[in-house]
């Protein structure tokens, strides 16, 4: 079994995995993102009609409005706590995504365009409000693209079409992944 070390393993090359991915490389560890799928086939692109954020470049809107939907979305279910840092952090993350070199849909006057979608409503429910961050009906595949493109950038080293199939674990803690190559049919061991 061919075996890889490094100081990171990330599983998936979704947004999140691509994410984590990027700031790894930027705190200068050396780390392997393996995944089944090339980066931007991800179920990430799914994401077709935008990414909610309070930015209120439309109509108004607050963070504390968003975490309030999220929880009544999640009929009373939802961690609250989470649902505010998430509503909170929505507004960086979108900017951030934003200055990574995202296409975002733009209003008239240049501010990132949002639209109205599902579940998505202004002081606590009374009306609804537009707040889905969009480029056009392919947002999600522009997440891909955007953090993609960064992870190359900074050398993030892929190994894509890598199925996960066990932990390993060492003395209780993550240790690193065992995976397929499906292309060989090779197991390879990827320490961390």
């Amino acid at each position: 079994m061919q075996t890889h070390k490094f100081d990171a393993v990330i599983v998936g090359a979704g947004g999140a995995g691509l994410m984590a991915a990027l700031y790894a490389s930027k705190g200068g560890a050396d780390e392997a993102v393996v995944s089944k799928l090339y980066p931007t086939r991800s179920h990430t692109g799914a994401a077709q009609g935008g990414v909610g954020a309070a930015l209120g470049n439309i109509d108004e809107d607050k963070p504390i409005w968003h975490a309030y939907d999220t929880v009544k979305g999640g009929d009373y279910l939802t961690d609250q706590n989470a649902a505010e840092e998430l509503a909170n952090e929505a507004v960086d993350a979108v900017i951030e995504l934003e200055h990574m070199g995202l296409p975002f849909d733009r209003t008239p006057d240049g501010r990132i365009s949002q639209r109205r979608f599902g579940g998505h409503t202004s002081n606590f429910g009374e009306k609804p409000v537009p707040r889905a961050c969009h480029a056009a009906d392919r947002t999600g595949h522009m997440i891909l693209q955007t953090l993609y493109q960064q992870c190359i950038k900074e050398n993030v080293r892929f190994f894509d079409e890598f199925h996960v199939v066990d932990l390993i674990v060492n003395n209780g803690k993550s240790a690193g992944v065992v995976a397929w190559d499906l292309s060989t049919g090779e197991l390879h061991g990827f320490q961390a």
